[in-house]
């Protein structure tokens, strides 16, 4: 079981994760990942829906999704947040499928830390607007 610390609990940072991270897809899942301060815990969380199958096959995803997410921490992922996406394809996926798909959107340049996080504040948003606005003044 993945501890506190590595859980994704609020509906606020799974809608951050998805709408600003970076997107990883394979044949069973779809992987959401956002960089956060370096020595932070990595953090998790799951989205399996219902038609995924039944309650007892959605939840044997996600323990497989949970325990291949326990071995990464346990291997040395942080500063990372990882939103995990079940396709209906996951239903027949065993948990080795499973866990390579993890693992593979784990080496994403995001998670690596080759790739910067996305500024957001005010002060980048200000300074690219005159340039943008010189642009269309020069299209019309």
């Amino acid at each position: 079981m993945l501890a506190k610390a590595n859980r994704i609990t609020s509906a606020d940072d799974y809608r951050v994760i998805v709408r600003r991270g970076a997107k990883v897809a394979g044949a069973h899942t779809v992987s959401y990942l956002r960089s956060r301060e370096s020595g932070a815990d990595a953090r998790f969380g799951f989205i399996v829906s219902k038609k995924v199958g039944t309650a007892v096959r959605r939840n044997l995803i996600r323990r497989r999704l949970k325990a291949a997410c326990h071995q990464a921490v346990g291997d040395g992922t942080h500063g990372v947040d990882v939103g995990v996406r079940a396709l209906p394809s996951a239903a027949d996926a065993s948990w080795h499928q499973l866990r390579a798909e993890v693992l593979a959107a784990l080496a994403h340049p995001v998670v690596r830390g080759s790739h910067p996080p996305r500024r957001t504040d005010e002060s980048t948003v200000a300074a690219s607007r005159p340039a943008v606005l010189a642009e269309d003044a020069r299209r019309a």
